[in-house]
């Protein structure tokens, strides 16, 4: 019989949480630093990791039970990932379709996903991640963020810095410049009137696993309306605001000729 949390009673799951892709990436590049085979339980490095992944908030304490990512679980995920390798010739063990996209993304580009590694890995490190508890707001559903979700939220965070976000407006409007997209063009105060007056999101034009850590500079940063803000982060790999408005001037332009088209009388048509 279950006891209610109401009693004072801490309800632990059943079973533990999947795997997210920031775990799994920390796992993938065990297994490629041991040639794509998989560890067993009593590895140093299997023990390390277990710890490490202990410490991560991307799961709450009521959804763990006493086995969360302990060694042998770690160790199964080694083997997971190992027996999707391309080169393997066995019959692969029980893993997920994430454990073959972050195992693809590893292969296709393994100089990147190494950095987010070793980015994520600091994170814990120095204490930065583990103060990264999922916000109300957060919505990754359809977000394919290369660098994992512990990632993409210290890099929110540093988008929504309001100080920063301050500074980049007012360095840009005592330039004269206008606070529009720099993808799409949209002027909040334009359509908004007063209520849109200064206001415009930023974003980091390069992404953290590219960049690495550092400090942010102005430059660094970009005027993006909301909509266009969410594109850019939508899916791997990232466009760049240009990059972007590119794709919309193209779009537009592919319109214009489908609606001139329609409109050009046809040839031998009466007046």
């Amino acid at each position: 019989m279950t006891m209610p949390k109401q009693a004072g009673f801490q309800v632990k799951a059943v079973k533990n949480p999947d795997w997210a892709r920031d775990e799994i990436i920390l796992a993938c590049q065990l297994v490629m630093d041991n040639g794509w085979k998989g560890l067993d339980a009593q590895d140093a490095k299997v023990v390390e990791l277990s710890g490490l992944l202990q410490l991560l908030p991307i799961h709450a304490e009521a959804d763990r039970n006493e086995k969360f990512r302990n060694p042998n679980g770690v160790a199964r995920k080694t083997f997971d990932i190992a027996t999707r390798y391309p080169e393997y010739r066995g019959k692969p063990t029980n893993g997920g379709a994430l454990d073959v996209a972050v195992l693809m993304d590893f292969l296709s580009r393994p100089d990147e996903m190494t950095r987010v590694a070793r980015l994520i890995r600091q994170g814990i490190a120095v204490g930065e991640l583990q103060s990264l508890a999922p916000t109300d707001d957060e919505v990754f559903d359809d977000y394919s963020a290369p660098e994992g979700r512990l990632l993409m939220r210290r890099h929110q965070a540093h988008e929504r810095n309001g100080s920063l976000r301050k500074k980049k407006i007012a360095s840009v409007t005592q330039r004269g410049g206008q606070l529009a997209c720099e993808a799409c063009g949209f002027d909040f105060e334009e359509v908004y009137g007063d209520r849109g007056a200064g206001y415009i999101e930023c974003h980091h034009v390069v992404p953290l696993h590219e960049a690495g850590e550092g400090r942010t500079k102005l430059s660094d940063l970009a005027l993006i309306c909301a909509n266009c803000h969410r594109m850019i982060h939508r899916r791997a790999p990232w466009p760049t605001p240009e990059e972007l408005r590119a794709s919309i001037e193209r779009n537009h332009a592919a319109d214009r000729r489908a609606a001139e088209a329609i409109a050009r009388p046809r040839r031998g048509a009466c007046d």
